[in-house]
């Protein structure tokens, strides 16, 4: 039984897309012009940029006069309106599944945030189990958040596949342990010459289908 440890941001769920949707929902509200929703995507950095300093940043660029901790909370919870578990990413998962694959989700992030978004989505129904950084007191790239991920489905590491979008945390980590990996390139060249994904794919379902081949 092959074991997939799988990026939830941006791989499992569109955040990005979700992030898009509620910043132009946001921009109409604070009556700011639609033309800077690239400068709110940009400074967001695909969710890298710390709540609080983005925060501060929207507060001091459009001078409201709200609490950041008010901004801090719409940037956690206004997204997550427009969050869904696309149905074909589900059934993907079911079919990795059924054919003997154990999917383990291992994300960045606040743990409470992450597991809501999980089981909201109702993606804990598609996977063995999870593991969040700050529940965990490890981060990816570091192999052994990868091998906490192992440990919760009592599995061995050896023979895993890592699939996310994220050249550092993902494919990075995968590098560290010397295991396979799948490379979400979302419209992206790879850059970096340290290392390099054994597959790239478009989307997680092709992701899953490149690992899935792998065992015909």
């Amino acid at each position: 039984m092959p074991l997939v440890l799988i990026a939830l941001d941006d791989t499992l769920l569109d955040r990005s897309g979700a992030f898009r949707l509620w910043a132009k929902g946001f921009l109409d509200e604070i009556g700011a012009p639609q033309d800077d929703l690239d400068w709110l995507l940009s400074v967001d950095a695909d969710g890298l940029t710390p709540r609080w300093d983005l925060a501060d940043l929207i507060r001091e660029r459009y001078a409201l006069g709200i609490p950041s901790i008010d901004v801090v909370d719409e940037l956690h919870e206004g997204p997550l309106a427009y969050e869904k578990l696309d149905p074909l990413v589900g059934c993907a998962l079911k079919i990795a599944t059924d054919a003997g694959f154990v999917p383990v989700v291992v994300t960045n992030g606040q743990g409470e945030i992450q597991e809501a978004r999980i089981r909201r989505t109702g993606l804990d129904r598609y996977v063995a189990d999870w593991v969040i950084s700050e529940q965990a007191g490890v981060s990816k790239p570091n192999p052994r958040i990868f091998a906490l991920a192992a440990q919760r489905v009592r599995m061995r590491l050896g023979g895993a596949w890592v699939l996310g979008d994220s050249p550092e945390a993902d494919i990075g980590g995968a590098a560290a342990m010397a295991l396979p990996s799948v490379w979400l390139h979302r419209g992206r060249k790879w850059m970096d010459d340290r290392f390099a994904p054994t597959r790239v794919a478009g989307n997680v379902i092709q992701g899953l289908s490149e690992i899935m081949a792998t065992a015909r």
